[in-house]
């Protein structure tokens, strides 16, 4: 092996890093976007559906970490679940079950959650998440 040969981390190995460092930036209710870095690009955009309470692009690491914070004040409950996923390219294609608890309601949702995510030197800088219902997440918003 010469000096430039690089370890392509797989599929599941981006998603870990990723869900970890928004988790601990969501849980922690942090601030310092640069603690985002790790996992995501600094040009990095989410496109989020137009009928949830958080809708449109979010571009940078501030675009992202007040995504991040939105979706705090939403849910006291995020997580996934028989997540499984697969690499071509730089471009990586992920399938979970969603549990969501909202905050004011209470009202727990589970759903099939698809998402499809570019990344550009191991950090994403794209991602278009699908929802299965999003109907079902306005409705439990009240």
């Amino acid at each position: 092996m010469n000096g430039n040969t690089q370890i392509q981390l797989t599929a599941m190995q981006l998603l870990e890093r990723m869900f970890e460092v928004e988790m601990k930036f969501i849980r922690s209710g942090a601030d310092d976007v640069d603690a985002l870095a790790e996992a995501f690009h600094r040009n990095v955009v989410v496109h989020e559906p137009g009928s949830l309470p958080y809708p449109g692009d979010w571009k940078g690491l501030e675009g992202v970490g007040s995504l991040f914070h939105k979706m705090r004040e939403v849910w006291s409950d995020m997580r996934v679940e028989d997540l499984t996923a697969a690499r071509e390219g730089d471009t990586v294609f992920m399938a979970c079950t969603l549990h969501l608890t909202c905050r004011t309601s209470g009202v727990a949702i589970k759903q099939p959650f698809a998402e499809v995510l570019r990344f550009e030197g191991e950090r994403l800088i794209e991602a278009t998440p699908f929802y299965y219902d999003t109907s079902e997440i306005v409705t439990a918003l009240g």
